[in-house]
């Protein structure tokens, strides 16, 4: 398990609190007070059972604040996958004398956790480590501020809360175990896994791949005659999809990508898919750049090979939809003056008709020098409400502003088809294998 990178050492105590015991003992006392204030005979006795108690409180909390707490050292993994629970390691260390305690880790709140707080009783000078396990459920920089430790006293008549050990920061990626599982498998076989419907190739490619002998369906275009009289049978040239074209990922970080699905923000969602088209198209040979705009910003120019799919998890990883109105022109020009030669620009975003005007100029500047998708995000709960029985007023007006707004989606799509735009109009659980398939069928259409 690789370490997260460790900051300075926390080493903080509170003034000890009295345990359930020192409060037991000391109720008992005052209940013997009043059974006293009948008797007064047994005073004396019992100012020397409040005398020798407090003694004892007093000497277990001097034993309990000059204890060295245990060395407490945390294990684990620098980077982290979005929602994949992770173990962590705590190795504790104790010091001279006997020890119960108490531990737990100052994990970022938000995250799932399963195994802490921890309870544990260390002889003397015993290594003790126990697992505990995290899930994180947000992408970007986390840190763990130390640990806190609850040390028992001898007698258990106090505790005294410490924080001790190292702050570590972590990183969380997107979940790239997909990408990972994709390597097995040809560019078709992963395509089709994301739900891509890979067509049927209409011709032949436009890259010289290699020559084989002629096999039954070849079209005559493919045999090379004079290859084929030198060896006197016939000889094929197989063609391949160009390569080293280029895919612009267009993301929108702005307010229209803050709505929620199925736990995540769409943001989530929009950029697992351009992860999946991206680590695809590199294994194809294309070169895959990324421009987030809108909110939070980042550009990675077009970059060759499947190691590039690291550059892009790094520069995008810790990106966060903000509530902000996207300037689309502001992108567009953006990237025109930043991507000079002919791409393939996919625009992921939850197209709204009041965005059409200044998408309607984006687009336009784009396509003078680019090939341009739009990909629009629609809420599937749209379709499930749309899909309920309407049975009074509330649920037909409820309906009718469903179907109204879905309309007004698809006259802004419709616009945008005018103008020469691809459009996708598309779920959370439909959109990676929509941009796929439409990047496929581009390169397959020689498009580029």
């Amino acid at each position: 398990m690789n370490a997260a990178t460790p900051r300075a050492s926390m080493r903080r105590r509170s003034l000890p609190r009295p345990s359930p015991w020192a409060l037991a003992w000391l109720a008992l006392w005052a209940v013997l007070g009043v059974a006293v204030g009948l008797d007064l005979s047994a005073a004396e006795l019992w100012l020397f059972a409040g005398g020798s108690l407090l003694l004892v409180l007093v000497l277990d909390a001097v034993r309990l604040m000059r204890s060295a707490g245990p060395e407490i050292r945390r294990e684990l993994a620098d980077t982290w996958p979005m929602g994949v629970e992770r173990p962590v390691r705590l190795s504790l260390q104790s010091g001279t004398r006997r020890q119960r305690l108490d531990v737990f880790d100052l994990h970022p709140g938000s995250w799932n956790v399963r195994g802490l707080p921890r309870h544990l009783q260390l002889e003397r000078g015993e290594l003790a480590s126990f697992d505990y396990h995290l899930r994180a459920n947000a992408r970007g920089d986390f840190s763990f501020d130390g640990m806190h430790v609850r040390l028992h006293s001898p007698w258990r008549l106090w505790r005294q809360l410490r924080t001790v050990g190292a702050s570590q920061v972590v990183r969380v990626f997107p979940n790239f175990a997909p990408l990972a599982k994709f390597a097995m498998f040809s560019a078709d076989q992963a395509s089709r896994m994301v739900g891509a419907h890979v067509k049927r190739r209409r011709g032949e490619g436009t890259d010289f791949h290699q020559m084989r002998e002629y096999r039954v369906g070849d079209s005559l275009r493919q045999i090379d005659w004079k290859a084929s009289s030198r060896v006197r049978r016939l000889i094929s040239r197989e063609y391949q999809d160009e390569k080293n074209q280029q895919l612009i990922l267009l993301l929108d970080t702005g307010r229209r990508l803050m709505a929620r699905e199925e736990g995540r923000a769409h943001f989530d969602h929009v950029l697992d898919a351009a992860l999946v088209v991206a680590y695809l198209a590199l294994r194809q040979g294309d070169a895959v750049g990324l421009l987030a705009s809108g909110g939070a910003t980042s550009w990675v120019p077009p970059r060759r090979g499947v190691a590039a799919i690291d550059e892009l998890l790094r520069a995008s990883y810790a990106l966060q939809p903000q509530p902000v109105a996207t300037d689309f022109l502001a992108s567009a020009t953006e990237l025109f003056l930043r991507q000079r030669r002919r791409s393939l620009v996919m625009l992921v975003t939850n197209l709204r008709d009041e965005d059409m005007d200044d998408l309607l100029a984006a687009v336009d500047m784009l396509r003078g020098r680019h090939l341009v998708c739009v990909a629009s995000l629609r809420e599937s709960a749209l379709d499930s409400a749309l899909a309920q029985p309407v049975n009074d007023l509330d649920a037909a007006i409820r309906a009718g502003s469903i179907a109204q707004y879905l309309e007004q989606r698809r006259v802004a799509h419709d616009a945008l088809r005018s103008h020469g735009v691809m459009v996708l109009d598309v779920t959370c659980d439909q959109l990676a294998g929509s941009l796929v398939e439409k990047y496929l069928s581009v390169k397959r259409d020689g498009l580029l």
